[in-house]
């Protein structure tokens, strides 16, 4: 149990240190991971349901070579591959949108630390590290 609090405390001091963009980066990257999982489940089980079924319905036919014929397995084909697709692009979209994200993390640092060196001058190291692990923390996630 100790272990598990621990690792809790761990997560929130690292999501802290990162800033607002890392927890936008770490919501992202949960959605993302929610989508792969469920496309991996589908894949291992409606996926197979619909393609035997799809070879069902074609070996229950029994003229198989006219256009209209053809037509209707092009159309079972494309049903298929639809279904297996779903969902995909947004995954595709998500992989783009994290590293966009660390640079969104590495700009609002950045600013940040240009704040603090406009305040209290260019002089105050310790002052500055919050900005620039602000910067870096972002960037890495993203």
């Amino acid at each position: 149990m100790q272990a598990l609090v621990s690792a809790f405390e761990a997560t929130r001091d690292f999501l802290e240190l990162g800033g607002p963009v890392l927890q936008l980066i770490g919501w992202t990257i949960l959605f993302m991971w929610i989508l792969i999982l469920e496309r991996l489940i589908y894949f291992r089980t409606g996926l197979k349901e619909l393609i035997q079924e799809s070879f069902e319905y074609w070996g229950r036919r029994t003229e198989r070579g006219s256009w209209n014929a053809q037509q209707i397995r092009e159309a079972v084909i494309s049903r298929v591959s639809m279904s297996a697709n779903k969902g995909i692009p947004m995954i595709q979209t998500l992989v783009a949108l994290c590293p966009l994200l660390g640079l969104m993390g590495t700009v609002t640092g950045m600013i940040t630390v240009f704040d603090v060196m406009a305040i209290s001058g260019s002089g105050n190291p310790r002052s500055m590290a919050a900005g620039v692990s602000r910067a870096t923390i972002p960037t890495m996630a993203g």
